[in-house]
């Protein structure tokens, strides 16, 4: 039985990970961490595993559940640690863990604390066909029954949730992800000698970076190298593709960046080549700093934020021509830069507001 304190604002929220090995939600669930510490509020994060690269991001101050188990099934354990700390809201950071949230809930019933979840990846993927993407409808339609409020990053991810979901446009708020900052404590990434293209990102399927290799050795300038910062399951994969198109002196993969904004800073252009995405943080990133973006159209939020031409070029995610020449594009020697886009608003207060009301109820 939980025995929480009813508090009118969400004095203690719960969220979860299931590994510090360096995706993007959990990155951005650390700066959102981060921020709530710093408003005054108690946060308990339940981790599977704190290995990788991202437990140096971990925040002090926060408290930890070890589970000792990088499993995501480990996971399924949560209710008992909502009822062992009695917070008084839940924040599932991404689509990859609304399957836990959805056991939590059914587990807790009544007793459950409010449940917010951020969509992360987009909610309509091209890539599924058949019985695989019947079967995600009909997930999707099931998460308002789980769920208490959704929150999207941009308007357009927004409308996608009402969509797909099927949800109250009343319980789905748009709030950004809190902008990437400097670590200074993060350990430099060399970078490579002249002009280079960068992307950021897990050397996983979904990232595609193959696409961009594939381009690497069919742009005008024979000279320019790739850098990709990630680390993940297609490392071997993408290193044969590299040897295979005698690209090695071309192609570094240096593994997981602590800080990539420098890496950003000095690239011609930042490339994101992916199948799906929900709203891309690196494209966001490499924009703050005043460097051009190439995005494959991997969610309804890329237009959103590569909103002009002078910022990037928008390529369908098949059309390996379209992306040779955008990159020929944004090489070409004097191409002017855009001038740095600044983020907006305040994500944390705005979360916080979103959940104080959420408990208020």
């Amino acid at each position: 039985m939980l025995h929480r304190t009813y508090s009118e604002t969400a004095q203690h929220v719960l969220s979860y990970a299931q590994t510090m090995r360096g995706g993007g939600v959990e990155r951005a669930l650390l700066r959102m961490v981060e921020g709530w510490l710093r408003a005054g509020r108690r946060v308990t994060l339940v981790l599977g595993s704190d290995e990788g690269p991202l437990a140096a991001e971990i925040p002090p101050g926060v408290d930890l559940i070890h589970l000792g188990d990088a499993r995501y099934s480990a996971l399924f354990a949560l209710a008992r640690h909502v009822r062992n700390v009695a917070p008084d809201l839940i924040f599932c950071p991404g689509n990859h863990y609304s399957g836990v949230a959805a056991l939590t809930r059914l587990r807790l019933g009544r007793a459950s604390p409010p449940i917010v979840a951020k969509v992360s990846n987009a909610l309509v993927r091209p890539e599924q066909t058949g019985r695989e993407a019947w079967a995600y409808r009909r997930w999707l339609r099931l998460h308002p029954r789980f769920i208490d409020h959704v929150v999207a990053m941009t308007p357009a991810m927004a409308a996608e949730a009402v969509a797909e979901m099927h949800i109250a446009p009343e319980r789905v708020s748009v709030i950004a992800n809190p902008p990437a900052l400097p670590r200074p404590d993060a350990a430099p990434v060399q970078l490579p000698e002249g002009r280079y293209i960068v992307g950021v990102g897990r050397l996983e399927p979904q990232k595609r970076w193959d696409r961009l290799i594939d381009a690497l050795a069919r742009t005008d300038d024979q000279h320019v190298q790739l850098l990709i910062l990630g680390e993940g399951s297609m490392r071997v994969q993408l290193e044969a593709q590299v040897a295979a198109l005698g690209l090695a002196a071309r192609v570094r993969m240096p593994g997981h960046a602590g800080d990539p904004l420098p890496a950003l800073a000095g690239a011609a252009v930042a490339v994101l080549t992916s199948d799906y995405e929900g709203v891309p943080g690196v494209l966001r990133e490499a924009l703050s700093v005043g460097t051009p973006v190439v995005s494959t159209e991997s969610s309804v939020a890329v237009r959103e934020i590569v909103g002009a031409p002078e910022l990037g070029t928008v390529i369908a995610r098949e059309d390996a021509a379209s992306l040779v020449a955008a990159l020929n594009f944004w090489l070409a020697p004097g191409r002017p830069r855009p001038a740095p886009v600044a983020a907006g608003g305040d994500p944390i207060a705005e979360y916080l507001a979103l959940f104080d009301r959420l408990v208020a109820k």
